[in-house]
């Protein structure tokens, strides 16, 4: 176990790990659970760690954390990664908790990627959190509140890591240059700043990328005359191609960016209506689903106030079906932008869910009979039909009578813009 915890070099495992900070100075980020003065840091600073779920994006430093407290703490630091650890592993483990305790040792369990265990492992481990038998330490890159059990979150403590400002893996970029230690500091290497921004930049928040990147820079750049490695800019895109967004068509990240697409619209934004478009193409979100989302927001938000940005956004569905991606982005965008300036109105949504809640809720309204159907034998016998007065024999096709025996109100009229 000693072994996963080793801060001594090691060049032939990866920059990542071996920058990974060995205590709160050294690590980076997350200041609003771990600045000065924070829950979290109190407690690892006092030793007195209860069960947590540490949440957040891949590169964020969940398992660089579990490695801070793991040096920090007096405590026993048993460590499982549930993509390979199974129920036997996890009873192995409390098993040896349960013994620690009993000699006056607490036992800290980390469990990477909790949101794998299935809810009978996840089940294994409740007597003993609650009985304080095991201080559960977990990470996931998975919304906790979806993938783990009612009752093992409301024993932890959920704490969200964002990703890393790019200011934050610049600071950590420099700081792997100039360790002589753990780092690449005996190469010699000058990086331009440019270079360090770009690696930062296209990291996207992910410390681990950032790290990844800038030893690929150092291993593959050739020394110059004066026998030092240059990182230019140029060889910072040539390290790190493509940026790598963080979206998860079934995870978090879909949901938020679908949720602040169709919010933008709704708040009439076109510019940041085009920007959560942007993403979701660029991170592989399946076209035809951003195009539905548009038919439902073109009636849901905009309705009657714009006939017509229901039209252009079945019509940009079927554009999108028609020609394909990438060019899709065209249509996609004009349906995108009309959307997010046009008018708004809600009355389509609002109507038809009251009137749907009626139906549901009351007594239902009997069909007078006048408006009853009357094409077949016998119907005037039993009134249907009788009395109703036709709207195109009046002016404007308007006439006044009875269309639903108790009065309703579902529907203010706006005249469209």
């Amino acid at each position: 176990m000693d072994s996963l915890f080793k801060s001594e070099p090691f060049e032939s495992e990866p920059l990542a790990y071996r920058m990974c900070p060995r205590n709160l100075d050294e690590y980076m980020g997350q200041g609003h659970i771990l600045g000065e003065g924070k829950l979290l840091r109190r407690a690892i600073e006092a030793d007195r760690i209860s069960s947590v779920i540490l949440y957040g994006p891949p590169g964020t430093g969940k398992t660089a954390l579990a490695r801070v407290i793991a040096n920090h703490t007096k405590a026993r630091f048993e460590w499982l990664n549930a993509a390979t650890a199974g129920l036997q592993e996890i009873r192995k483990a409390i098993a040896g908790a349960r013994k620690e305790k009993k000699a006056g040792r607490k036992t800290i369990l980390f469990l990477d990627e909790i949101h794998r265990l299935n809810k009978l492992q996840q089940d294994a481990l409740l007597p003993d959190v609650e009985e304080g038998n095991v201080v559960l330490v977990a990470a996931t890159v998975e919304n906790p509140f979806f993938y783990v059990n009612a009752a093992l979150l409301s024993r932890s403590q959920v704490f969200e890591l964002k990703p890393l400002a790019e200011e934050d893996l610049i600071s950590l970029l420099k700081t792997a240059l100039r360790d002589g230690e753990r780092g690449l500091g005996r190469m010699g290497i000058e990086a331009d700043p440019d270079a360090l921004r770009h690696l930062a930049g296209m990291s996207d928040g992910d410390a681990r990328r950032a790290l990844s990147a800038l030893e690929l820079a150092a291993l593959t750049t050739a020394p110059g005359k004066d026998g030092k490695v240059h990182l230019t800019r140029s060889v910072a895109e040539e390290s790190i191609q493509k940026k790598a967004v963080v979206y998860d068509k079934a995870g978090d990240q879909h949901y938020d960016t679908i949720s602040a697409f169709i919010k933008s619209m709704r708040g009439s934004d076109p510019d940041a209506a085009i920007y959560y478009l942007a993403k979701m193409i660029y991170a592989g979100e399946d076209p035809r689903f951003i195009a539905r989302r548009l038919i439902i927001f073109a009636s849901e938000d905009i309705g009657l106030k714009d006939p017509m940005a229901l039209v252009l956004a079945v019509a940009a569905l079927h554009a999108v079906e028609f020609v394909g991606m990438p060019e899709g982005r065209i249509p996609l965008a004009h349906a995108v932008l009309h959307a997010a300036t046009a008018p708004k109105s809600n009355a389509s949504i609002t109507a038809i869910d009251r009137a749907l809640k009626d139906v549901a809720e009351e007594t239902t309204i009997e069909v007078p009979d006048h408006l009853k159907d009357a094409h077949y034998g016998g119907a005037a016998k039993l009134g249907h039909g009788t009395g109703y007065k036709y709207p195109h024999d009046y002016p404007d096709a308007k006439v006044e009578q009875e269309y639903l025996k108790k009065k309703k109100r579902y529907f203010h009229f706006e005249k469209p813009d």
